[in-house]
């Protein structure tokens, strides 16, 4: 008799099968999320609908900054390779929005053939009109990096008189609508001018919700002395924490982000770690980017609940025929309370909210009355796809992570320090003494078998009871200690020979020194007398 009520449980409760994930983003977005969209206008007061070019794109990196603070010369030193319509200079230079992407040809395509074309995810920026179409185009050009990312160069954010200006477009608006779909969004500041304009200010603030994304990069560091730097350092970090108002401080990254001599070497060291943990944060972008994609889905899916939410609740208390215009002016001005009966009624958290007053202005110009009642079957698809069908895709997601090569960034800046002496950390710590033709701990040698001796060797070798007694004066943890152990036990045999105990040492040494000890011992930290048991 109820059978269709059994049939109808069991749908929602069997999920999705998908063959990808890029497929199963797509065929969740239209068959579930895009009806609530489309039913509450969302896109009106949100975001616009997402195309098949947002799920299939690279991964992209946003560059925001003011003027002169090098974003496009860090896009220069990544690649290692000028882009067309590039140009660099102190005063504001690039006055439009370029995308860097790879091509077969060099060549620039304007904005307005930009956002016809199906294949790139830019469609959906024709809603700003000409004049930031006029501004945006797209540079293209073969490069190896290009090939797992592409870059977003943005106009340098004005300061003092300058961005009194208008534009013509709305630069915050548009920013934002980068935000969404990029994967890394990179705050560039200039270590010589940290003042934080209106417009940046409030470019920082429409990334609000994307805090996971953003990097900050101090540039220019090389020209400052340490004392000073470290000032600017702490300065910068204050400013942030005005703007940012989260109690977590987002990463930092000093350095000199272009080829030529650094002014001030003293830092050397620090901007070659500082580089290397940024280019480590950049190359895992495309094996991050399917994860990404379905967590901005998520975010997308409860932001849309939320408005639904919202949008039904002011149809509901709005009259069926006299005093629509003085009810409309009440009910944006409660909104605030709005928000408060939804978040009891439904359980929803104060940060799935959309911005009180953003909202708040975004409805003074709509028609209430052509808003929807709720609409329960559009909210359970949702509920049914956050509930079930995202996990399926979350199990793909590693299936596929584990089945085809680890993706990362390779060519131009990313390449230069891979391999060879320049590479960060060559020919230190444990990496010390590689290319010589002695062994390195050779050196120390004689100072360790003074040691070794004074511990009572049996047939030329000591206990590890006796060991201990000498390691542990070093005041490394016991878990430290036990991996120099291992490393120095060639033999395995539970005792150290005078060789294996001046290794230990040289170990020791290298902790003691800051660096982290190798998980394998390094061919050339074998003993002589030893190599021939571990070929």
């Amino acid at each position: 008799m109820f059978s269709w009520l059994g049939n109808d449980d069991r749908r929602r409760k069997d999920p999705e099968v998908f063959q990808t994930v890029s497929e199963g983003l797509k065929k969740l977005y239209k068959t579930k999320l895009l009806p609530l969209e489309e039913y509450y206008k969302f896109h009106e007061f949100h975001s616009p609908a997402l195309e098949d070019a947002d799920f299939d794109n690279k991964p992209m990196v946003l560059l925001v900054g003011q003027y002169s603070t090098g974003k496009t010369t860090f896009i220069r030193y990544l690649l290692e390779q000028e882009f067309p319509g590039m140009r660099i200079g102190p005063e504001p230079t690039t006055d439009s929005f370029i995308a860097v992407m790879q091509g077969d040809v060099e060549g620039i395509i304007p904005g307005n053939a930009l956002v016809v074309d199906p294949k790139k995810p830019f469609r959906k920026l024709n809603a700003f009109g000409n004049a930031f179409l006029n501004r945006f185009v797209c540079a293209q050009l073969p490069n190896p990096v290009l090939e797992s990312i592409s870059v977003i160069d943005t106009p340098g954010i004005l300061s003092g008189e300058k961005q009194r200006i208008s534009r013509g477009y709305d630069f915050a608006a548009v920013l934002e609508w980068f935000a969404e779909r990029v994967d890394r969004i990179i705050l560039l500041f200039d270590a010589h001018k940290l003042d934080i304009s209106d417009e940046f200010s409030e470019v920082i603030k429409a990334l609000k919700n994307h805090e996971d994304k953003m990097r900050v990069v101090l540039n220019k560091a090389d020209q400052i002395e340490t004392q000073q730097l470290m000032r600017v350092y702490g300065a910068l970090m204050w400013s942030l924490g005005k703007i940012v108002n989260t109690p977590e401080v987002i990463r930092v990254y000093i350095g000199s982000f272009w080829s030529h001599p650094l002014l001030i070497p003293d830092n050397r060291k620090l901007f070659e770690a500082e580089e290397q943990d940024l280019f480590r944060d950049i190359q895992s972008l495309p094996r991050n980017a399917a994860l990404r994609k379905l967590n901005d889905l998520i975010k997308r899916a409860r932001l849309a609940k939320v408005h639904a939410y919202i949008i039904s609740s002011l149809k509901k208390e709005m009259p069926s025929v006299f005093g629509k215009d003085n009810k409309k002016k009440e009910l944006v001005n409660n909104l605030g309370e709005i928000y408060g009966r939804i978040e009891r009624e439904h359980q929803i958290s104060p940060g799935d909210f959309p911005n009180l007053k953003k909202m708040q202005e975004q409805l003074q110009g709509q028609d209430f009355s052509k808003f929807q009642p709720l609409k329960s079957k559009l909210l359970d698809a949702v509920e049914d796809m956050l509930a079930s069908d995202i996990a399926q895709l979350m199990v793909l997601v590693r299936q596929e992570e584990s089945q085809r090569p680890v993706q990362m960034v390779k060519g131009g800046a990313f390449e230069g320090t891979l391999h060879g002496p320049f590479g960060h950390g060559y020919g230190e710590g444990a990496g010390e003494g590689i290319d010589d033709a002695n062994w390195v701990v050779a050196r120390d040698k004689p100072m360790y078998d003074e040691i070794f001796y004074t511990l009572s060797p049996v047939d030329g070798k000591i206990t590890g009871a006796n060991a201990k007694k000498e390691m542990v004066r070093s005041k490394l943890p016991n878990t430290v200690l036990g991996k120099i152990w291992k490393l120095s036990d060639i033999d395995k045999d539970g005792m150290l020979d005078d060789e294996e105990f001046a290794l230990a040492n040289h170990l020791i040494k290298v902790k003691l020194e800051g660096h982290e000890l190798p998980n394998e011992l390094p061919s050339h930290l074998i003993p002589p007398s030893k190599r021939k048991l571990t070929e």
